[in-house]
């Protein structure tokens, strides 16, 4: 995490942003999505975010100005009494795992969302994955329950494991 920047997203991170999360379609089950992505398709899920309000989108930055992960906040479900909750996420450049940037990420989006009308933030593992549950937890996630089998990704049936953290308003 030495040097890294924590900042919102801007436009010229969208290719960047796209090139993170197809890894994750295209080899791993972290995911659910199974074709990956261009900007222009990943386009719509960008401008969900804002640098105000409930969703938004953090990138770190290294010290050459490369992106090397995002975590973000949407939407939890469509109805409206289902506002104040968001869904949380973090994705980070292969290679970048394990030196504390999910930790930073995860944490600063926390922070700004102190200052939102948000209650609760859930996080969805699919499972196994212990590196995501180690941060979740470490970072005041609490297991609510498992969905078995809940999703069929590279021939075979994926658990998914679910966590929620109370956000406290500042």
């Amino acid at each position: 995490m030495e040097g890294a920047v924590i900042r919102p997203a801007r436009p010229e991170d969208l290719d960047t942003l796209v090139e993170i999360y197809n890894h994750y379609v295209l080899h791993t089950a972290v995911t659910f999505d199974t074709e990956p992505f261009t900007a222009d398709t990943r386009r719509p899920w960008f401008e969900e975010h804002a640098t105000q309000g409930r969703h938004r989108l953090l990138v770190a930055v290294d010290a050459h100005d490369e992106v090397c992960g995002y975590a973000s906040s949407g939407r939890f479900r469509a109805k409206r009494a289902y506002d104040p909750s968001v869904e949380c996420s973090v994705y980070l450049r292969e290679g970048r795992a394990g030196r504390g940037l999910g930790t930073a990420l995860y944490t600063a989006l926390f922070a700004a969302l102190r200052r939102e009308d948000v209650h609760r933030a859930y996080g969805g593992v699919a499972l196994p994955n212990p590196a995501s549950i180690a941060l979740h937890r470490k970072l005041g996630f609490t297991p609510i329950g498992v969905y078995r089998e809940v999703g069929r990704k590279f021939g075979r049936w994926w658990d998914v494991a679910w966590y929620e953290k109370a956000i406290e308003a500042e």
